[in-house]
């Protein structure tokens, strides 16, 4: 019975690897992690077990892939784009990568990216150019090897402005595609 337990183990452990299937209780440490750590804990008392595993979970999981080199790109949850148009800006690909890194180290996180446009446009017009920036940003991060259940596209048009000004500089800052962390953010302490 030993045998087939010691033999158990690591077989589950390999299966669990190549599937990317993980059970919601932890199994026993099989190998050593060179994730980073974080001196804070989570504060389990008084919740079921699998409440307590979750928090366990996110914390983990919300430390992995944020290295002090990315912190700046990750804490950046905008991306801008010029007029009528849903281009990718060369200064928007560092921090598309840093998030795109996060997520593959972080499979439970999920990300809602949210395009926007400025008012000028129809209303028709403009939830089609917010879906394609938001779609450009999707493709951006799943060709960088996100999962793409891991994201989800949104487009708001010219409904929800950040600035409610009538002027270019206005209209700049509402022509953006923001991405809002629905489960398992990154840690940025």
């Amino acid at each position: 019975m030993k045998a087939i337990k010691t033999l158990a183990l690591p077989l589950l452990a390999l299966s669990v690897a190549m599937t990317g299937c993980a059970s919601r209780k932890p199994a026993t440490d099989l190998t050593t992690s060179t994730a980073p750590t974080t001196a804070t804990t989570v504060n389990t008392a008084g919740l079921s077990e699998d409440a307590a595993l979750d928090a366990q979970n996110l914390q983990g999981a919300s430390a992995k892939g944020v290295t002090e080199a990315n912190k700046a790109f990750l804490a950046k949850r905008v991306v801008h784009f010029d007029y009528d148009s849903s281009d990718l800006s060369n200064e928007d690909y560092q921090t598309l990568q840093a998030h795109a890194q996060f997520l593959l180290a972080n499979a439970n996180s999920k990300l809602a990216l949210t395009g926007h446009t400025d008012e000028r446009g129809t209303r028709e017009y403009n939830m089609a150019l917010g879906e394609r920036r938001a779609k450009a940003v999707q493709s951006y991060l799943i060709t960088n090897g996100v999962n793409a259940g891991q994201l989800e596209a949104v487009s708001y048009g010219k409904e929800m402005p950040v600035n409610a000004g009538h002027d270019e500089s206005a209209y700049k800052e509402n022509r953006r595609v923001e991405l809002n962390y629905e489960a398992v953010p990154p840690l940025l302490k």
